[in-house]
């Protein structure tokens, strides 16, 4: 049962409250999921505001009595409290990562419940992950306005008294099978089980029945290998072939069914080998897009569902195989499409603006939550806890940040080990199973001068890059990951007519669609045709808020021919007829 929709709210700025029953008046109504800050709430207050409350009522089916009722939310940015009929269900720290609680204590007699949310998100506290919000009162450089409170779907969930809670799937392509792990909640007397059935293209892969031991169950399930190429190929996923093996999965006591899950996984694997990135088993050329994931009037939440699927859409028709979500964590249905389409994900944690004790630990809590949220995706590609040194600063010298990068590329490899990790995106490198460099010179002479055949990889990696920075930190040289060049682009095309486009990352701003085209055309021509580099992603999807770099306009209008982009993207003909 959706939760979205009017709730009542009311900021409180002083911190005055510290229960439901404190808040004597609601003086706002919002449209959840929305954030205040944000147009579509009805709201759009973008002021600082240090925590804010929101309060509802909803009926509870009569045919849901005697279940477990579970409460989920999607994130709620930074840190909630939750009451269910002035009973404390839960708490949760982290803007960006899901929670969940078990109600069911604390639901009243009667059809009438009572919800009560308090949220609490310092605009100024540096400490805390919190991607590109800006810290000051109006957006500045290339931070954006503030998200508070609840900012993904609020719903209810009614579950048997013992239910599965949690899934994950890991392919293994090597052995030809599909790592299972289930847990389970509830009282589980000797005969519970879980079955699992999976399909592919209308066969039957596999049909499985194991018990449950201490609530868990974790099985390696072997499918038998097709043999000859092509239907190998056939099982497999991939942007162009984006192969779902779907799943029915059933918690069993003595024969009943008293839980069921549909789900997906897929046959697929990453991995390096002699500079080049391999997707399953065969060299892979990256063509990624840079994507904020905001929008102008509802900002990190998507304007309604069709928009997430929509992005996919359009990054797959500029001619681009993957995005890499910049700075965010992106609303799990867009994950659910970029399966579902073919579109591979860099997932890059949003940073912190302190290295202090406090900050990576934060970092640290989310950061797993992050993982655990999405490590069955098939199409999540590559890992970055880090980007351009923001949360650890003075990396070349200081050497609790240099700590902090390798701790954390280590607990990653350590919780997944069928992806790509990079340590620390666009410079500055350790421990990383790819180079990733941010370069934003447009100038296509410049840039093929840069990493032309005749470069000489020591030379490379001896330069000294933006802002003095070096791309591989003493004691870590190359040692034959791939380079991916991460950033770059950066060409703003500005509307003659529209004052707040003003700003790029790149040096050059063009206001004739035409001189776009030919600019866009020869800087990733140059970038793609580049034999060192084993990929790309172009700075950015969309213009987001005072950048105007964007590939579309922030409303998603495309700036010139979406085949003109792919054309380029892709290396095919893209002269105008």
């Amino acid at each position: 049962m959706s939760l979205d929709g009017p709730w009542r709210f009311g900021f409180d700025n002083e911190m005055k409250f510290r229960t439901p029953r404190d808040v004597s008046d609601w003086p706002l109504t919002i449209n959840v999921p929305f954030a205040p800050e944000s147009a579509l709430s009805g709201i759009g207050d973008t002021g600082f505001h240090r925590a804010c409350w929101y309060q509802r009522e909803f009926n509870l089916p009569d045919d849901w009595r005697g279940s477990r009722i579970l409460l989920h939310f999607g994130a709620v940015d930074w840190q909630a409290r939750v009451w269910v009929n002035d009973l404390k269900v839960c708490e949760h720290q982290g803007g960006h990562t899901p929670f969940s609680a078990d109600i069911t204590f604390a639901l009243a007699a009667g059809p009438l419940q009572h919800i009560a949310v308090w949220a609490e998100d310092d605009p100024h506290d540096l400490e805390k992950p919190r991607g590109k919000q800006d810290w000051l009162l109006e957006p500045h450089g290339i931070w954006y306005p503030r998200t508070t409170g609840i900012w993904q779907t609020v719903w209810l969930e009614c579950v048997s008294a013992t239910y599965i809670q949690n899934i994950r799937w890991t392919p293994n392509l090597e052995h030809w099978d599909i790592g299972f792990d289930a847990y389970v909640v509830g009282s589980q007397p000797e005969g519970t089980s879980v079955s699992v059935c999976l399909h592919c293209q209308n066969r039957l892969l596999a049909e499985d029945t194991y018990y449950v031991t201490a609530g868990e169950v974790h099985r390696r399930i072997g499918l038998s290998d097709p043999g000859i190429d092509d239907f190998r190929n056939e099982m497999l996923w991939s942007p162009e072939h984006p192969t779902l093996i779907d799943a029915e999965i059933k918690l069993l006591r003595d024969g009943e069914v008293i839980d069921e899950i549909i789900s997906y996984t897929a046959l697929r694997s990453i991995g390096v080998q002699s500079e080049r990135i391999l997707l399953n088993g065969r060299p892979y050329s990256l063509r990624l897009v840079l994507d904020q994931g905001y929008w102008p009037d509802s900002l990190m939440t998507a304007p309604d569902a069709k928009a997430l699927r929509r992005d996919v859409e359009l990054a797959k028709a500029m001619g681009f195989n993957g995005v890499r979500k910049h700075q965010k964590i992106e609303d799990p249905r867009y994950m659910y499409w970029a399966d579902v389409l073919g579109l591979m994900v860099c997932t890059e944690m949003p940073s912190t603006y302190r290295f202090t004790h406090k900050a990576i630990s934060r970092l640290l809590a989310e950061w797993i939550e992050v993982i655990e949220r999405d490590i069955s995706h098939p199409c999540v590609l590559i890992w970055v806890p880090f980007n351009e040194s923001w949360d650890v600063p003075d990396l070349p010298s200081l050497s609790a940040s240099q700590d902090a990068v390798q701790a954390f590329y280590h607990l990653t490899r350590s919780f997944d080990q069928t992806r790509l990790v990079i340590g620390n995106d666009g410079w500055e490198s350790s421990a990383t199973d790819i180079i990733g460099i941010h370069d934003y010179d447009a100038d296509p002479d410049h840039i093929r001068a840069r990493y032309g055949p005749g470069v000489k990889l020591q030379d490379f990696f001896d330069r000294r890059w933006t802002g003095g920075r070096i791309l591989t930190l003493d004691g870590h040289p190359h040692r034959g990951q791939p380079v991916l060049l991460s950033e770059f682009g950066g060409v703003a095309f500005i509307r003659p007519d529209d004052e707040r486009y003003n700003q790029g990352l790149g040096d050059i701003r063009i206001d004739d669609p035409e001189e776009f085209r030919k600019q866009i055309h020869a800087i990733i021509e140059v970038v793609r045709c580049t034999a060192m580099l084993s990929g790309f992603c172009y700075t950015q999807f969309a213009d987001t808020f005072q950048e105007a770099n964007g590939l579309l306009f922030s409303d998603r209008t495309p700036k010139i021919a979406l085949e003109d982009i792919a054309n380029a993207v892709r290396g095919e003909p893209h002269e105008q007829p």
